[in-house]
């Protein structure tokens, strides 16, 4: 019999071993029990992040995606997976001194780490395949926000307006806002609570841009604190309230940061888009990992607040599920979510934990400094993994902890028993879903536990997706319009009709413009029997060249701002424009020409899917789309497997009762049947089996006669007149040997059978009505040409 199994073939994460009677057999847990969130609690060396990245491991192999925020750099591990187990595999990831202090040179010291892996894989009912399995099932990608050591995330997207949903809870509303302005001014060291002016002021500027639906850039709210879009705050006018020179020192400790020519990788990148981390384009799950270590304190509290209000405006955006849709995994919550103070951070995560089970999100949290967490806001979580702790005081403020989240239903003296005589790697589980608590050791990890991985490093793990993003930009900027300078003129005369803008990007002492015009119009959708009510804004740039003709619609670019100034600074210097920008008559031809492009290729576009009966909302993106999708498709398995564990259970319990009856018989024939034969009757798949059917190992029966019946048919040979007993419990191995393969066939049909994949989407088309078209509009931009 094989020592190793597929285990997610059963929906089941497989995360260590439990010790029953001297034997091990492996330790499973249903990957939807992670909806009622986790805790991982353990010091250093507790084998915490072997765990974490364990768990992470699981939910990869069975296409659950992870947003992992990773202050200390372990949970780029992840990414070192070997399945070859080659010492040439390991040696660029071997520390030298690591080897000298072993008395090896680096390769002999990477052919003993790959020795110990393979081993390691083996020893806990694992293989090389499994390692391949986990490299081949998810996109893995290291996200470095302020670095461009990994791949780039930009934050300008953080300051969007809010869903539809969001802006209908206003509750939820001003914990986001509260919660951004927050970590806006831990930036500059400014104070940050919600009562002070500085930060009532800016949340004004938040929440009237917001409740237009309008995004907002750092850039315009430095410009905005400045000159607000408002003349009150309460029943104070605005000077009263925050004098303009006031505003103006606050605008300038901002733009301090922009100044800063770091800034610039904060704003570089892939945009903080949920969506886009969760799957790829296939339907591939995507682990993404924000590896922040690099960052000092305000920065991290900062980056982690946004990310998590991201998370919370996202969530509120998706139907509710029962499936586990998505993990988000913190790898350090010290400091991020303390009992006694409100740093920016601590409201999304609170949100988090007390929504985001409807909507299929698993939290797990992790830390080692367990005094410091407010356990009362982690009443939320179902399960908690408690290792090593080093004090006295540690253990009991987790156990008070322990005991408040599970309603004082704890014994409280044999949890300070089990949590004094903990070894290395071993750890309490009590989940809320199951009875009692367990005492298990972490299975060995796939991936390589090197331990933090420097920037280069994370260089060398993301160079395909570096390179790849390069090419983008490069290809970008060769398509960039540049100016000749020399021909700069002064201000061309425009018609008063034609309103001009400015888009300055420097300080510096002379300026040479590039002239753009913006088109823009408001479009106005409808469709009763699709239940779409949308009125949408269309607005783009064209470059003008003095040589043009006649405008092309189809060169057009995106904006990159919602708002410009109206002034032109001193030293401007202006390319020269075509001529017919310069006629009143043939400015109105050409917004005429503007409706009529907007009228032929204007549309809404839905999406839809026949067979699962689903068709996307009026603003829902394609890739949130393929998410609820999947969803239908995730619930759709779960429904047919707990149709399989119904048709199945009857006959599992059977073999249960009879390999009881089979115990009591053996303990009358023979009665000096020691632990050595209760140790060894029944093969390992019986504690899966178990898990599978709602428990997560048959502890009666496990308890009575366990793993392998290698050492038992030595015992019962021993006497002829028990043969029958044997012949009797490998009959009854073997059956239940047969059910699981049967189970895992069924299993693996159900998924084979709900691939997205098999699912392909539709597109739906919306034209708007010439009369929907409304608000036509031509400016003038005047873009710096840095």
């Amino acid at each position: 019999m094989s020592n190793t199994f597929d285990y997610e073939k059963l929906k089941l994460f497989y995360i260590g071993k439990e010790k029953v009677n001297e034997n091990y057999v492996p330790l499973v847990y249903k990957n939807k029990d992670l909806l009622t969130h986790a805790a991982i609690i353990g010091m250093t060396g507790s084998g915490k992040t072997g765990l974490g990245i364990s768990l992470l491991e699981e939910a990869a192999i069975d296409n659950i995606p992870s947003i992992i925020i990773d202050p200390k750099g372990d949970m780029t591990n992840l990414l070192l997976t070997f399945p070859n187990l080659q010492g040439s595999d390991f040696e660029p990831w071997i520390e030298e001194q690591d080897a000298i202090n072993n008395g090896l040179n680096v390769k002999e010291f990477a052919q003993k780490t790959a020795d110990l892996w393979k081993n390691g894989l083996e020893k806990d009912f694992q293989s090389a395949s499994r390692v391949e399995k986990l490299k081949n099932s998810a996109d893995f990608t290291i996200y470095t926000p302020g670095s461009n050591a990994g791949v780039q995330i930009s934050i300008l997207s953080s300051f969007k307006a809010p869903s539809k949903e969001v802006l209908e809870d206003n509750d939820l509303l001003v914990s986001l806002i509260n919660s951004t302005v927050s970590s806006i001014l831990s930036l500059i060291d400014e104070k940050n609570d919600s009562s002070s002016k500085e930060s009532i002021l800016i949340s004004s500027i938040f929440m009237n841009y917001f409740l237009e639906g309008k995004d907002l850039s750092l850039e315009e709210l430095i410009t905005l604190i400045v000159t607000p879009p408002f003349s009150k705050i309460g029943i104070f006018d605005l000077e009263t309230f925050f004098a303009q020179a006031d505003r103006l020192k606050l605008a300038l400790k901002l733009n301090t940061i922009i100044a800063n020519p770091a800034f610039k990788t904060w704003i570089e990148g892939e945009t903080l888009d949920i969506s886009n981390l969760l799957y790829d384009e296939s339907g591939k799950a995507k682990v993404s990992i924000f590896s922040i270590a690099h960052l000092n304190d305000s920065q991290r509290m900062f980056f982690v607040s946004l990310l998590l209000n991201q998370m919370v405006s996202w969530m509120r955006r998706q139907e509710g599920t029962t499936s586990l849709k998505a993990l988000l995994y913190m790898d350090e919550i010290f400091g991020y979510f303390p009992p006694n103070s409100n740093p920016p951070s601590k409201l999304p995560m609170l949100t988090l934990l007390k929504q985001a089970r409807s909507f299929g999100i698993g939290i797990i949290l992790s830390t080692q400094n367990p005094v410091d967490i407010d356990y009362k806001g982690l009443a939320n979580i179902g399960t908690w993994f408690i290792g090593r702790l080093q004090t006295k005081q540690d253990k009991e403020k987790v156990i008070d902890g322990l005991s408040s989240a599970n309603e004082g239903n704890l014994d409280k003296n044999e949890i300070m028993n089990l949590l004094s005589n903990l070894e290395k790697r071993n750890f309490i589980l009590k989940n809320i879903n199951e009875d009692g608590i367990k005492l298990f050791q972490t299975r060995w990890a796939l991936s390589y536990l090197k331990g933090p991985i420097p920037k280069e490093g994370i260089k060398k793990l993301m160079a395909e997706k570096l390179n790849s993003s390069s090419k983008k930009e490069q290809k970008n900027e060769e398509s960039h319009t540049l100016i000749n300078i020399e021909k700069s003129i002064p201000k061309p005369i425009i018609p008063n009709s034609l309103s001009q803008k400015y888009h300055y990007s420097s300080q510096n002492s002379a300026y040479y413009l590039q002239p753009y015009l913006i088109c823009s119009c408001d479009i106005h959708y409808v469709n009763t029997s699709k239940d779409i009510d949308l009125k949408t804004n269309e607005s783009f740039k064209i470059y003008l060249d003095e040589t043009m003709k006649e405008i092309n619609f189809d060169e057009k670019e995106e904006l990159e701002s919602n708002s410009y100034d109206t002034k032109e600074k001193a030293n401007s210097f202006y390319y020269e424009i075509p001529s017919f920008i310069q006629n009143e008559r043939e400015l109105k031809s050409i917004e005429k020409s503007f409706a009529d492009y907007v009228y032929r290729n204007s549309k809404l576009t839905l999406y839809k899917n026949d067979a699962l009966k689903i068709t996307s909302k009026q603003e829902e993106s394609l890739s949130d789309f393929k998410i609820r999708l999947q969803d239908r498709l995730n619930e759709k398995i779960d429904l047919e497997v707990e149709k399989l564990q119904e048709k199945f259970k009857k006959e599992n319990d059977s073999f249960e009762k009879k390999l009881n009856s089979l115990y009591e018989k053996l303990q009358r024939e023979q009665q000096q049947a020691t632990s050595t034969t209760t140790d060894t009757i029944i093969s390992i798949g019986t504690s899966i089996l178990g898990a599978f059917f709602g428990r997560s190992s048959t502890a009666t029966t496990i308890g009575k006669v366990a793993t392998g019946a290698k050492s038992a048919t030595k015992i019962l040979k021993e006497k002829n007149d028990v043969k029958q007993v044997e012949n009797e419990i490998n009959q009854l191995q073997e059956e239940k040997e047969s059910l699981k393969t049967l189970l895992e066939n069924e299993i693996e049909k159900i998924n084979s059978s709900n691939l997205s994949s098999n699912y392909p989407v539709e597109e739906i088309f919306i034209k708007p009505k010439r009369s929907d078209i409304y608000n036509i509009k031509l400016e003038l931009l005047w873009k710096e040409q840095l």
